[in-house]
C-alpha cells in the first residue's frame, strides 16, 4: 500500500509517497482502508518541524481519516467488516479525564508505534474508531476527529454552552467554523473575528450574530464587549499568545476561555490579575475522548449537520493540501481523498 512519509526536516518538500507493507490487525485492533484524510494546523506544524516532536524518519503524518473496516483482530466485537468509521485522534482516550497515557496515543504525533493516517490502509485500536453518521460522505467524516471534536469539547466543557449564551470565535479555520455550526444548533449567539470580510460574510451565512474585522478594528476586544453588552460568555481561543490577552479582556466576568490553538506562536505572556479579577475559567482543550466523539456524532446525525470543506485534493497531490493550509486562505476544512 502507499503512504506519504516525512523523510527529513525539509518541510513540505520532504514529503514522499512511498510503498509500505499493508498492516495487519493484532488483538483488539481493526484494519481500515481509508477513503479520506483532513488537514489540521498540527499536521502542518509537524511536517514543517518534525524534529521538535522527536519524529523518526520516515514517519506518516496526519491524525484525521475515515474509511471502511476491512479486517478484525482477535477479540474484537461490536464492529463489522464493511462498517464506515472515523479514527479517534487519541487511540487510548475512551472516556473520562485525559491522562498522560491517553495523550501519548495521539495519531500522527511523536510515537512511531502509533503512526499517522496519510496512508491507504491503517490499523487502529477497536476502541479508537467511531461509526460515521449515515448522511455524511467519508470525505466529510474525515473532518471530524480533530477540528470538530475540539470545537465540541470547547463549547461543552466547564458547564457547556446553552441557548442564549454568547460565544466569541476567532478566525474561520476548521475549529471556528465547526464551533459556529454547533452554536447555531444550540441556540447560542456568536461574535466572529477575521481579517477577511468575505469570510465573515460566509460565517454570517452559517448563523453568526456579529462579525468584526480585526484589521480595520484592531481593538476588537472592545468591539466584542460592546456587541455583547459586557463581554462574551465563552471564547473559543485558537490564536494563542497573539490573541489570548484580548480574549481575556473580551470575556465577561465569570466567563470561560477555552484555550485551544497556537496559531500566533507558542510563547508570550499573560497578566494573571486579568484572570483573577474577572474570576475567569481558562480551560486547556486538547481534542476530546471517544465518548465525546460519539456524543458529538449523535448531535451531527440528529441535525443532519454537514462539515464545510474548502477544497479537496487527490491523494497524489497531498503536499498541495499542506501548502494551502500554510497559506491560511482556507475557510473550514481541507480534505485529501484517496
Amino acid at each position: 500500500m502507499k503512504a506519504w512519509e516525512i523523510t527529513s526536516a525539509g518541510g513540505i518538500e520532504a514529503l514522499q509517497l512511498n510503498e509500505r507493507p499493508a498492516p495487519e490487525p493484532g488483538p483488539g485492533q481493526v484494519a481500515v482502508k481509508l477513503a479520506a484524510n483532513s488537514i489540521n494546523y498540527r499536521d502542518l506544524s509537524t511536517t514543517l518541524d518534525p524534529e521538535a516532536r522527536g519524529l523518526p524518519y520516515p514517519s506518516v503524518p496526519n491524525s484525521d481519516g475515515a474509511g471502511t473496516v476491512t479486517a478484525l483482530g482477535a477479540g474484537v466485537t461490536g464492529i463489522e467488516v464493511g462498517e464506515r468509521v472515523a479514527g479517534c485522534f487519541f487511540q487510548d482516550w475512551t472516556a473520562g479525564p485525559i491522562t498522560p497515557a491517553a495523550m501519548a496515543s495521539a495519531l500522527g504525533g511523536n510515537d512511531p508505534a502509533v503512526g499517522g493516517m496519510l496512508a491507504e490502509d491503517v490499523v487502529l485500536n477497536a476502541r479508537g474508531v467511531v461509526p460515521v453518521p449515515a448522511h455524511l460522505s467519508l470525505a466529510e467524516a474525515a473532518t471530524l476527529p480533530c477540528a470538530a471534536l475540539t470545537a465540541w469539547h470547547a463549547l461543552m466543557c466547564a458547564g457547556g454552552v446553552k441557548a442564549g449564551d454568547t460565544v466569541l470565535l476567532l478566525g474561520t479555520g476548521g475549529v471556528s467554523v465547526f464551533a459556529q455550526q454547533f452554536c447555531a444548533l444550540m441556540g447560542a449567539t456568536t461574535v466572529v473575528t477575521s481579517s477577511s470580510d468575505e469570510k465573515l460574510d460566509r460565517m454570517t451565512a452559517l448563523g453568526a450574530g456579529a462579525t468584526i474585522n480585526y484589521r480595520t478594528t484592531p481593538e476588537w476586544e472592545r468591539a466584542v464587549i460592546e456587541a455583547t453588552g459586557g463581554g462574551a460568555d465563552r471564547v473559543v481561543e485558537v490564536g494563542g499568545p497573539g490573541t489570548l490577552g484580548k480574549s481575556i479582556q473580551a470575556v465577561r466576568v465569570g466567563g470561560t476561555v477555552a484555550l485551544i490553538g497556537i496559531l500566533t506562536g507558542a510563547g508570550g505572556e499573560i497578566v494573571p490579575t486579568d484572570i483573577m479579577r474577572k474570576s475567569l475559567t481558562v480551560q486547556g482543550i486538547y481534542v476530546g475522548s471517544r465518548e465525546m466523539f460519539r456524543a458529538m456524532n449523535r448531535a451531527i446525525d440528529r441535525h443532519q449537520l454537514r462539515p464545510v470543506i474548502d477544497e479537496t485534493f487527490a491523494f497524489a497531490d497531498a503536499p498541495d493540501a499542506f501548502r494551502r493550509m500554510r497559506s491560511a486562505r482556507h475557510f473550514g476544512k481541507l480534505v485529501i481523498e484517496m
